[in-house]
C-alpha cells in the first residue's frame, strides 16, 4: 500500500464575526486532525479565537509565532530574513503532520490568499501535498458592511492600497482611483491622513477598526481626534457616487 499523505487546508474563518464563517469553514476545521493558526507573541491568535467552538477537542493544535511584528521596520533586513525562517519552519511543522498521513487545516483571517499569511506556506507546501483553499469573507467586505457604506456603482472601480507604501505613491495612486480600501493602517494612519488630504479624498474617508467584533469601532476619518490605529483597522474611499 502506498504512503498515506494527508490534505492540507487553508480555511478563511472571515473578518471577525464567528457567524460570519461559511458552513464549509466550519465543517473543515471540525474534522481537522491539526488546526494551525498564527498568532502574535503573547496573543491568543485572531483567527483561533474566531474558530474556537468548531475545533474539536481531540485535534492538535500548533501556534505559529511570529518574530516579529512592529518591533522593527519591514524595511530591515533582519525582519526579512527572520519571517522567511518562521515560515520554512512553519512549513517544516506541517509538513511532518502531511506526511504521518495528517489532515491539517491553517486557519486564516479574512480570505486566505487577500494578505494573509497562509499563502506563504501555500508557496512552500502546495507542489508537494494535496491542498485545498476555502474561500473567507474579507476584512473590507466585512467593514464596508458594517460602516453602512456601498463602496461602487454603475461603472466605478476599486481600488485596494496598501497603508505602508511611500506617500507620494499612494496620493498618485490615490488621485487616480475611484474608490478605495487602504489596508495596513496600524501605525502608518498619519501617513494615510496626510495622503488622503492631498489626494482632495479626507472627507469621504471612513476609519473602521476591528470590524464585526466587539469592539468595532466606526467613525469619519476627519472627526477622529487622534492617530491611534489596532492591526485590525482600515480606511474606507467610497465612490463619489455613493452618496449621490
Amino acid at each position: 500500500m502506498g504512503e498515506m499523505i494527508g490534505t492540507l487546508y487553508g480555511v478563511g474563518v472571515g473578518p471577525g464575526d464567528p457567524e460570519l464563517m461559511t458552513l464549509k469553514a466550519v465543517r473543515i476545521i471540525g474534522a481537522g486532525d491539526v488546526v494551525a493558526y498564527f498568532s502574535k507573541r503573547g496573543k491568543a491568535g485572531n483567527s483561533r479565537t474566531i474558530a474556537d467552538k468548531h475545533i474539536r477537542p481531540t485535534a492538535e493544535q500548533i501556534r505559529l509565532e511570529y518574530p516579529y511584528t512592529t518591533e522593527i521596520p519591514v524595511s530591515d533586513p533582519r525582519y526579512t530574513a527572520a519571517l522567511d525562517k518562521f515560515y520554512d519552519d512553519s512549513a517544516n511543522r506541517i509538513d511532518e503532520r502531511l506526511r504521518r498521513g495528517q489532515n491539517v487545516v491553517v486557519l486564516c483571517e479574512g480570505d486566505p490568499f487577500f494578505y494573509g499569511s497562509f499563502m506563504h506556506l501555500y508557496d512552500r507546501l502546495n507542489g508537494e501535498h494535496e491542498t485545498e483553499v476555502v474561500p473567507g469573507i474579507t476584512s473590507m467586505s466585512g467593514c464596508w458592511t458594517r460602516a453602512g457604506t456601498p463602496m461602487t456603482r454603475g461603472n466605478e472601480c476599486l481600488s485596494v492600497l496598501a497603508g505602508t507604501i511611500d506617500e507620494n505613491q499612494l496620493v498618485q495612486r490615490l488621485e487616480n482611483c475611484e474608490a478605495a480600501v487602504i489596508m495596513k493602517v496600524g501605525r502608518n494612519l498619519p501617513k494615510v491622513r496626510s495622503a488622503l488630504s492631498r489626494a482632495g479624498l479626507a472627507e469621504r474617508a471612513i476609519f473602521v477598526e476591528r470590524g464585526t467584533m466587539s469592539e468595532e469601532r466606526i467613525i469619519r476619518l476627519c472627526e477622529k481626534p487622534d492617530d491611534r490605529a489596532p492591526y485590525f483597522s482600515l480606511v474606507l474611499v467610497p465612490g463619489r457616487q455613493a452618496g449621490q
